[in-house]
């Protein structure tokens, strides 16, 4: 369950800092490979506010004047300071804030190529009792030959697992969880040509899962009230062709992860994790887009339940709360509809197909788990079409309402 909030988290982090940056920074690379912007008005008020004091002492100067230095300190400016509290509701954690504070900046001034980098803080306060924060950063090196990554969340996640299949019990039924825990986690990556990177990564974390309140229709996974150590090496390889991160009108994005815990390193589980994302985008018009997602995911040796595939994560699929399956395999693929509308306002429809298969040598059902969905959509920056996004969804005996910041894929 920390996986999905570190990426959340690092998301909420990337777009704030690049909108507030936006107004700043005249940076010669802003269509960069990764998201960098939320709302064009949401710079951080401090630096845009040092910038307005500036702009109204400073004399007029003549066209054969010399910069005057507060001048160019303006042409020199590295970077910028952002803050904004992002809403959310996820079906899993309940509704809240996730409050972030970046600073992006060109880590180079001589590098007009690379994306600019971003380091900064994120929270999580939701409605459910879960805490969190997460610092990290990103930073893209050498015309964007080289970028690297770390981060690292602490914090507590109350969730529910459920009865009737991958636990044993009534089918449906709630067991309410408590996660306390702590994770690092880091990649780098080198720039192999075509878009192509590809690099080493690694996850260091540990996690105390306890019972908020007892269930006896549920029975209880072992690894309740078990600290639990969790190290994995591993590899990952990226491509992104899309135009834009925040709202690809065209192009493609593929990322395949391989992650390797093991006892050797020091973790109490030993098993594999593996995610394909592939997603492609087709525009039909000036206003209308056609997006497609496949996921794959799966798993392999002795898991903790939260290492499996987990089914309504990360928008795989919508309709479904996270919790409610989960299994060692996990298949989905979906296509959404986006239509701009006048006013800032926007009109998506979704659907699509996938299940959870159980291992070889479990006792457990396939599921088959599709969706249907529509959503609204108001732009937040028209510059980087970053959108606040509000999607209702309908699974299989389930469904489930979100808002969120940027496009679901």
């Amino acid at each position: 369950m920390w996986s999905p909030l570190i990426r959340n988290a690092w998301l909420c982090l990337c777009l704030i800092a690049a909108t507030g940056a936006s107004a700043i920074l005249a940076l010669p690379y802003q269509q960069s490979q990764q998201p960098a912007q939320v709302s064009e008005e949401g710079a951080s008020t401090a630096a845009a506010s040092e910038v307005q004091g500036k702009n109204s002492n400073a004399e007029p100067a003549h066209s054969e004047d010399k910069p005057s230095d507060e001048q160019q300190k303006k042409k020199t400016r590295r970077g910028s300071i952002v803050a904004a509290p992002l809403p959310i509701v996820s079906p899993a954690l309940g509704s809240g804030v996730v409050p972030v504070l970046g600073y992006i900046f060109a880590l180079s001034t001589k590098d007009n190529i690379s994306p600019p980098s971003v380091i900064g803080a994120a929270g999580l306060i939701t409605n459910d009792g879960s805490r969190g924060f997460l610092v990290g950063g990103r930073l893209y090196m050498k015309e964007n030959r080289y970028q690297v990554e770390a981060a690292f969340a602490n914090g507590n996640l109350n969730y529910n697992l459920y009865g009737g299949d991958y636990l044993s019990g009534l089918q449906g039924a709630k067991l309410p969880l408590k996660q306390d825990g702590r994770v690092f986690f880091g990649e780098a990556m080198m720039n192999v040509g075509h878009k192509l990177f590809i690099g080493p990564r690694v996850w260091i974390g540990s996690s105390i899962v306890t019972i908020r309140q007892q269930n006896d229709e549920v029975i209880a996974p072992p690894e309740i009230g078990l600290h639990s150590e969790l190290v994995a090496l591993g590899i990952i390889a990226t491509r992104d062709t899309s135009s834009n991160r925040f709202y690809p009108l065209k192009g493609s994005f593929l990322n395949i992860t391989g992650d390797f815990f093991t006892k050797g390193l020091g973790s109490k589980y030993s098993f594999q994790s593996y995610r394909f994302t592939f997603s492609k985008y087709l525009s039909l018009s000036e206003r209308q887009v056609l997006a497609y997602n496949a996921f794959v995911c799966l798993t392999g040796g002795e898991p903790p339940f939260y290492g499996n595939c987990i089914y309504g994560a990360n928008n795989e699929l919508r309709g479904y709360t996270a919790g409610r399956f989960l299994d060692r395999y996990m298949l989905a693929t979906q296509l959404e509809y986006r239509l701009v509308l006048p006013k800032r306002f926007g009109l998506v429809g979704f659907g699509g197909l996938g299940g959870v298969i159980p291992g070889a040598h479990q006792p457990r059902n396939s599921h088959f788990l599709p969706d249907i969905g529509t959503g609204l959509r108001y732009e937040l920056s028209k510059k980087y079409h970053v959108n606040l996004r509000v999607d209702v969804a309908k699974g299989n005996g389930d469904y489930t309402w979100a808002v969120g910041v940027g496009e679901a894929f």
